[in-house]
């Protein structure tokens, strides 16, 4: 399975086990913060705010939370200056890796990742390097057992996405469509029904690297480690897991 696809399958359930409410809480907020700063307090016109906050709903932050944010990323009210900060690398076996982080202090998040990277047998590359092997869209994947294939796929290609296709090993339908048109296409699709299991701007490998047990244990224990880290906001690369080798650690 594509490193994407195993890695959300891997973090929906961890999240539905994890505990500690108070770090996605932490993500979410810097994310709604530098959202309003960039792109100010509206998500009618600003597409990263209205989905820092869809986010925030999921996890159930309270409204005043999120109010809170909004205003300290339009300056409203103080708080912490946060800017984003792209790095990328490479994972075991050469996997390529971008790692987009929201931090207020850029040199010690430089040094948490290059460290975790270094850790599980990676290391930090320079910027461009591995960026060209992915395809930012906008992603959405559907219950495949209480979705209308048929209805999904002439809606969503009449709505003009990139791709609908079956995914049998996580049982689910997926829509991709081009990043810039991601919302309307969700919104479309909310509309007629569809309710999306999973709904996000993404990075989809071009190509994967298939990885042994001992590879793919270390990989997987970079990933973790790197969405828990409280600047790390959203992690790509392009390992694939054969499935005999995935059961093993389920």
């Amino acid at each position: 399975m594509s490193g994407h696809n195993k890695w959300s399958s891997i973090k929906h359930k961890k999240a539905k086990e994890d505990s500690k409410r108070g770090a996605i809480f932490t993500k979410v907020i810097k994310e709604i913060t530098i959202a309003a700063k960039m792109g100010g307090g509206d998500i009618e016109s600003n597409p990263r705010l209205r989905l820092a906050i869809d986010k925030a709903k999921e996890a159930n932050m309270p409204k005043q939370n999120i109010e809170k944010a909004i205003k300290k990323g339009t300056g409203e009210l103080p708080g912490t200056v946060y800017e984003d900060v792209v790095y990328e690398g490479y994972g075991p076996a050469g996997v390529a890796m971008i790692i987009e982080t929201t931090t207020d202090n850029r040199q010690r998040t430089t040094a948490s990742v290059r460290h975790l990277l270094s850790k599980y047998g990676g290391s930090l590359g320079e910027n461009g390097c591995v960026s060209w092997m992915f395809d930012r869209v906008g992603y959405l994947s559907f219950d495949k057992d209480s979705t209308n294939e048929e209805e999904l796929f002439d809606v969503a290609l009449e709505l003009e996405a990139k791709d609908v296709k079956e995914n049998e090993d996580e049982n689910i339908f997926e829509v991709l469509t081009e990043a810039k048109d991601f919302l309307r296409i969700k919104d479309e699709l909310e509309k007629k029904g569809f309710k999306p299991l999973e709904a996000e701007i993404t990075q989809i490998p071009q190509t994967t690297v298939a990885l042994d047990e001992s590879k793919a244990q270390s990989m997987l224990k970079l990933m973790d480690a790197l969405e828990d880290d409280d600047d790390v906001s959203n992690v790509y690369a392009n390992f694939d897991i054969p499935e005999e080798i995935m059961n093993k650690f389920e």
